[in-house]
């Protein structure tokens, strides 16, 4: 499992050109799944169920997780549609992604290589505007321990980025935290060193036992 962190869109971000008296309105959306991915793009639709096209395409993981890619040309000439607008998500290095443009045609035929640019072109811009954030790959830990070890185990939780998630207090200190995938390994080293291995990491489980 990759566990560096990735670039997730903000919010939603919309453009709209005219080329050709054809009239191109791209939508870009936080879809952290396939199934969201394809909900997004059934919304665009019933909002312009009288448009001629639909295009879409989706990265609806990790940016290069190529196995959540998906598009489609709705109608436009293969490979002048989906595949454009696909190129700009994959390459933009943002995941959890979903581009659809909407077309609306004025009667001028563009050509091949115009609905190529077009597509393209408008997700294109529409990443340019695009606020993201990071999106860090956390998972979450059992810290059994002493309470004399309490301030050892606090003290670290800074320098690692984790988050108290919640604690148990009775014979041991029972505290669960959120970490950053990538820091689990150095973060259990130190927490044993500092403690002389008096402190037990765990992976945590939501169950009755834990």
């Amino acid at each position: 499992m990759n566990d560096l962190p990735y670039l997730i869109p903000a919010q939603p971000t919309q453009f709209e050109e005219e080329i050709k008296k054809s009239v191109f309105i791209t939508y870009l959306a936080h879809t952290p799944s396939i199934d969201l991915a394809k909900a997004f793009v059934e919304q665009v639709k019933s909002k312009h169920s009288d448009a001629r096209h639909n295009c879409w395409g989706f990265v609806a993981g990790r940016p290069e997780d190529s196995m959540k890619w998906g598009f489609s040309d709705d109608g436009e000439p293969s490979g002048t549609a989906g595949k454009p607008i696909l190129a700009q998500l994959s390459g933009s290095g943002v995941g959890e992604i979903t581009a659809v443009v909407t077309r609306y045609s004025g009667g001028i035929k563009l050509g091949t290589g115009g609905l190529v640019k077009a597509y393209g072109g408008g997700v294109q811009q529409a990443l340019k505007s695009l606020q993201t954030i990071e999106k860090k790959i956390t998972t979450k830990l059992l810290l059994e321990l002493d309470y004399g070890f309490m301030p050892i185990a606090q003290s670290l939780f800074p320098q690692f980025g984790a988050q108290e998630v919640s604690a148990e207090y009775s014979e041991l200190v029972k505290m669960v935290i959120e970490i950053e995938l990538r820091q689990v390994s150095d973060f259990t080293q130190t927490i044993i060193n500092k403690s002389g291995a008096k402190v037990q990491v765990t992976s945590w489980t939501n169950n009755k036992d834990n």
